[in-house]
């Protein structure tokens, strides 16, 4: 059995609660080492997971043994870690955001193409059972044409997750997730990107032209002080067919997290992961109600296998990239820009 050689970049919260322990228990994974700045946490992960811990990027990216890499590391690093990997030989796993502009995005996929290596971005919302399904039974006219939709995605806020337990229990907000050098984006990279991403999925089209209100309302440093990036956001997208929806995103839902979409066609509404106890509600005008029974939302409280690591290994193993990053994906970057440019202008923006 050939197992694939993996190096993971960055050793976060991202890594330790999803890339390490998802590549650990599959079958066609080996983990051969770890780089991170803070070199305490990448050998907390050796000892739990096995490998050995790099003293430096370069170190890790020369080692034949590694044939792949997730790259983990902060949003404003996203580009040039990827790239120096791909021309390094390696299939990259990049988290999501892809990158800050869409010009990155576009050299990381000119140097996947030009070392003949996989990239693929971390979405993994598009793996949801439930979210494949619905893409089906839409492709399939269920609810008939697509007309409008609402997607939202909104918890707490990054500081739980981020959190370290210091056995005082208090909750630090100096994160990078809210430092604008670093993050470059707030709510919109965390989560926007997400919903951005999986409603382009679901209806199989681009966004192609972008409303937006982004906003800052209650999220502070330790000093008291708003942050400068934004904590909420609402965007009206309009699809290459003409359909039109909402997307709302939040760092400020106090309360249970919600991570829902509702599509309205022409002959019904289909609900995913509105809280219900049922994965995808479907109403017809005929006045039928179908339910499908068969995943459960993964949140920041309940962790479940994503399924982006079990299939970017599948993938490389059959040599079919199916999930390469390409335009859908740079797409999706495009359009969480023209947002910011939308609402500063305060006008439509067209990609």
């Amino acid at each position: 059995m050939n197992r694939i050689g993996v190096g993971i970049i960055g050793c976060g919260r991202i890594t330790e609660r999803r890339h390490a322990p998802e590549y650990a228990s599959h079958k066609f994974a080996k983990i051969i080492g770890y780089f991170d700045e803070r070199q305490q946490k990448a050998e907390a992960l050796a000892s739990q997971y096995g490998g050995r811990v790099y003293d430096s990027l370069d170190e890790l990216l020369a080692d034949p043994a590694i044939g792949a890499v997730s790259v983990c590391v902060a949003n404003n690093a996203h580009a040039e870690i990827s790239i120096r990997a791909l021309n390094a030989g390696k299939h990259v796993l990049v988290e999501k955001p892809m990158a800050m502009t869409v010009e990155d995005c576009l050299a990381m996929i000119d140097a996947a193409k030009q070392n003949g290596r996989f990239l693929m971005v971390g979405q993994n919302q598009r793996f949801n059972t439930g979210h494949i399904r619905a893409k089906e039974l839409i492709g399939q006219g269920i609810i008939g044409k697509p007309l409008t939709f609402k997607t939202t995605f909104g918890h707490g806020g990054p500081e739980r997750w981020c959190a370290e337990d210091d056995g005082t229990g208090r909750i630090s907000t100096d994160i990078w997730f809210f430092d604008k050098n670093i993050a470059a984006m707030g709510a919109m990279a965390d989560l926007g990107i997400h919903k951005t991403d999986l409603i382009q999925y679901l209806l199989g089209e681009k966004i192609v032209s972008v409303s937006a209100k982004i906003m800052t309302l209650d999220k502070k440093k330790s000093d008291g002080r708003l942050i400068e990036l934004e904590d909420n956001a609402v965007l009206i997208y309009t699809m290459e067919s003409g359909v039109v929806g909402t997307m709302t995103v939040s760092w400020t839902y106090y309360g249970e997290e919600d991570n829902s979409t509702v599509i309205f066609g022409t002959k019904g509404v289909m609900r995913l992961y509105d809280n219900s106890p049922h994965t995808i509600q479907i109403n017809t005008d005929r006045g039928d109600h179908i339910y499908y029974d068969l995943d459960t939302m993964m949140t920041n409280q309940n962790q479940i296998e994503s399924g982006v690591i079990r299939e970017f290994i599948d993938e490389i193993r059959d040599s079919n990239w199916k999930s390469a990053a390409g335009e859908m994906e740079v797409n999706a970057i495009r359009a969480i820009l023209a947002g910011f440019e939308s609402s500063r202008l305060d006008r439509t923006i067209t990609l």
